[in-house]
């Protein structure tokens, strides 16, 4: 999540970005507007920005309880 969100914040595409995290032959393979891949990217993305913006607390919290 982080990784993929450090990309956004450095401007790197959607498509990008899964080709890194999931190679560039797996990206291709598919029509990327209905890729799988295109919508774990996206999600990974929103999920790491709302781990920044303080999601992350939620998680300690939740570990604090076990």
């Amino acid at each position: 999540m982080l990784r993929a969100f450090d990309a956004r914040t450095c401007r790197a595409t959607y498509r990008e970005i899964a080709e890194v995290m999931f190679g560039a032959s797996r990206v291709a393979s598919d029509a990327w507007k209905t890729s799988p891949l295109r919508d774990a990217t996206i999600r990974l993305a929103r999920d790491g920005l709302a781990m920044v913006n303080g999601g992350y607390r939620d998680l300690l919290r939740r570990r604090r309880r076990r």
